[in-house]
């Protein structure tokens, strides 16, 4: 299944899959979303899968929102990839 980034005010919805091969295009349509808001919400809700990879775009989106002292707020972390992935050793 292909990555689906979709923007409505500062809210990113992202459908699909989110892995290794198309990680780029997911911070590509992210890049400049703390330029332009102080508060940021990632809908995960509709992420069929999730590998390492993406998850460590996801990290990294956090790490940035945490030095340009901006708000991310992550919906969807029901998923239980996702779950799975966060609470692994395999992020750090």
């Amino acid at each position: 299944m292909k990555l689906i980034v979709t923007k409505n005010n500062n809210t990113y919805k992202v459908k699909g899959s989110l892995v290794k091969t198309n990680v780029s295009l997911f911070k590509k349509q992210l890049k400049d979303a703390f330029s332009k808001a102080d508060d940021v919400v990632l809908n995960l809700q509709e992420l069929g899968n999730i590998d390492n990879q993406g998850v460590v775009a996801i990290v990294q989106l956090h790490n940035e929102a945490l030095t340009k002292n901006k708000k991310l707020s992550i919906i969807g972390l029901g998923n239980g990839q996702l779950s799975n992935h966060f609470n692994s050793n395999q992020v750090a």
